[in-house]
């Protein structure tokens, strides 16, 4: 007895005919009926009651159809079993990160991961978030720890990691540098400095404004939230970033933005679909990022932990 009796047998008894079984499986009409009385000879009785116009079951092979469909779902189910355990051992992942930062929680992640399953190829792409998005749902990117304004996209898995607000940063000396709080009204009447567009960050100062009806003007834009204070401190604008990104940097004060209600999130994205690797992956990320993490998030230039939500 052979496996691909007992699905021929199946096509058979689902079709009620041979030739249209055999069209099923792309096999001769002769062929499928060898293989049928070959299978009715291994078993000593007949299946199939070819005497009238149609192929119908005989007593034993109403009894034998339940089984052949036990047997072949018992067979997937093996299969199934084995590529999971293969998903662990051999692979590729590719993973997408906001560019210009350091993510301590993902990059431990990563390191876990590479260590337990060693076979696994780990790829890591940076980009802005906007495009990172694209690729998860292009399936380009298995994973992807994007910023996003308010929260991340609907139709791709995911979970927020920070959320926080968008605040102006400003030199000693600037006009705004002795208020604690201004409007986005305010805010734009002076040049402005932030990151690109397709930026988290970028997205939420660009729909707090339009919800306004303002039109602000972003006179220098930079791809490391580092190199936006450093141009605030000089005093080339004000800097539009989120809370922790400008909490470390001592040469600029921060004034907070009262009517920038749309927070910055940092979440991680994936497609629906996922491999055995790529869900083994999420579970350290998870671990990662809940976990203990007394450094935080460390991204480069001095910024804090916002820095990734800027992507």
């Amino acid at each position: 007895m052979e496996f691909r009796q007992l699905k021929y047998f199946l096509a058979v008894a689902k079709e009620a005919n041979f030739t249209r079984a055999a069209e099923r499986m792309h096999i001769s009409q002769p062929g499928i009926s060898a293989q049928i009385r070959q299978l009715e000879k291994d078993l000593g009785a007949t299946l199939i009651d070819r005497s009238g116009r149609s192929a119908a079951l005989t007593a034993v092979g109403e009894v034998t159809l339940d089984h052949a469909r036990s047997v072949l779902a018992a067979v997937e189910s093996l299969r199934h079993a084995v590529d999971e355990v293969n998903g662990l051992v051999r692979g590729r992942l590719v993973v997408g990160m906001v560019t210009a930062c350091t993510v301590t929680p993902l990059f431990d992640a990563l390191a876990g991961f590479h260590l337990a399953h060693p076979g696994v190829e780990i790829s890591l792409v940076e980009d802005d978030s906007s495009r990172l998005v694209e690729q998860v749902r292009a399936g380009s990117l298995d994973l992807a720890l994007i910023g996003a304004a308010g929260q991340p996209p609907e139709d791709l898995d995911g979970w927020q990691v920070i959320s926080e607000r968008i605040v102006a940063a400003v030199p000693p000396g600037h006009p705004l540098a002795e208020r604690d709080r201004i409007t986005l009204a305010e805010l734009s009447t002076y040049p402005i400095i932030c990151l690109p567009r397709g930026t988290g960050i970028r997205a939420v100062l660009d729909q707090a404004c339009a919800a306004l009806g303002l039109d602000p003007t972003v006179a220098l834009q930079a791809s490391a939230p580092g190199t936006v204070l450093t141009l605030a401190e000089r005093g080339l604008g004000v800097a539009v970033l989120s809370e922790s990104m400008v909490a470390s940097y001592e040469g600029l004060r921060t004034v907070a933005l009262g009517d920038a209600d749309i927070p910055a999130v940092l979440a991680l994205i994936s497609a629906p679909t996922k491999s055995p690797a790529l869900r083994e992956l999420l579970v350290r990320c998870r671990q990662a990022f809940t976990g203990p993490q007394p450094d935080g998030l460390v991204p480069v230039d001095g910024a804090e932990t916002g820095q990734a939500t800027a992507g």
